[in-house]
């Protein structure tokens, strides 16, 4: 190749790209451990709300480079309004950093709805305690989805599978997610979120502005888990309740997750994700601590996911080529 191009990936490009719950998993692992190592960058999201507070429009960006594969990504996403996944849009672009080329603009609702769920099923992992047996899923949209089966493919000794929701879609979609990679698993669907809560060892909360309480980390047990994947369903005071926080960026915690804050525009957490998942800091103090831990999107993980689902798509000869630059 003489000129640069982009392989340009539509969602309907990506949409039957096969990719299991592990090798997504496997990507996020190793895109969290070699920006912990110093390998990669990940400033922090920008994010800009627009003016009409009406439609709740809100613009962001995030800039990075994984050092893994040695690949630089630009992601973009803009949504008008709350409720609508209509008027949601989000790309990413890819550039190979060792031959200095670009490689793929491309959609990114499906990196997203899979990078998410590796994200909290790595969380899980390393926060819950050992004994582990029980979740809470709370939110049935496009990420929530494949959390079910991404945390049974991580932590395969979780015998309880609890789900709220209240879109008839996504809770059917959630069943048969779990379905196709786990047959044998069942979920327990629950109206009572505080009471469920209270029972689980992993609440994880990916809700927006849904017709439950507010999730707070009071309500767990002793050595529970409540991963808050940017959700509204969170309520303000769970981070000041914790005995343990932990976020995957502290930065973005500040962009996305303002409303944890102390009063005084700050908000304490005990250690970063990627340094607890690389053994660099404690994932909890105690086996008894109720750790709460934010969970907002890095593109250390798009890039390894993206890349593999557009290589993929690639092989099966989807997409096109364009030159943007000729």
């Amino acid at each position: 190749m003489t000129q640069p191009e982009f392989h340009v990936l539509s969602r309907s490009d990506l949409a039957e790209v096969e990719i299991s719950p592990e090798t997504v998993i496997s990507a996020v692992r190793r895109g969290y451990l070699a920006f912990a190592n110093g390998d990669s960058r990940c400033p922090t999201k920008l994010m800009m709300p627009l003016p009409d507070r009406q439609r709740d429009s809100v613009s962001y960006s995030m800039l990075g480079y994984d050092g893994g594969i040695e690949t630089l990504g630009f992601k973009t996403s803009y949504r008008q309004g709350t409720e609508s996944p209509d008027k949601y849009y989000t790309t990413i672009s890819l550039y190979d950093d060792r031959t200095g080329m670009p490689f793929a603009l491309m959609d990114c609702e499906r990196v997203g709805a899979s990078r998410t769920p590796a994200t909290t099923a790595l969380i899980a992992e390393a926060c819950a305690k050992p004994e582990a047996s029980s979740v809470l899923m709370i939110g049935t949209g496009i990420q929530g989805r494949n959390t079910l089966p991404y945390l049974v493919a991580t932590l395969p000794g979780l015998s309880r599978l609890m789900l709220y929701g209240t879109h008839p879609d996504g809770m059917r979609e959630s069943h048969a997610r779990l379905a196709q990679y786990f047959p044998d698993r069942e979920i327990e669907v629950v109206e009572d979120v505080p009471v469920a809560a209270a029972e689980a060892d992993i609440v994880v909360a990916a809700s927006g502005r849904a017709a439950h309480p507010k999730v707070r980390t009071g309500w767990l047990k002793p050595g529970g888990l409540l991963i808050s994947v940017s959700s509204k369903g969170v309520d303000s005071a769970a981070l000041a309740e914790a005995d343990y926080a932990i976020a995957t960026s502290e930065g973005q915690l500040g962009v996305t997750g303002s409303r944890f804050d102390d009063g005084q525009g700050s908000a304490r957490i005990d250690a970063e994700f990627p340094a607890v998942l690389a053994g660099q800091a404690p994932a909890r103090n105690s086996p008894q601590d109720r750790v709460f831990a934010f969970s907002s999107g890095m593109i250390i993980t798009d890039i390894p996911v993206a890349h593999a689902l557009a290589n993929r798509a690639i092989e099966a000869g989807r997409g096109q080529r364009v030159r943007l630059w000729t």
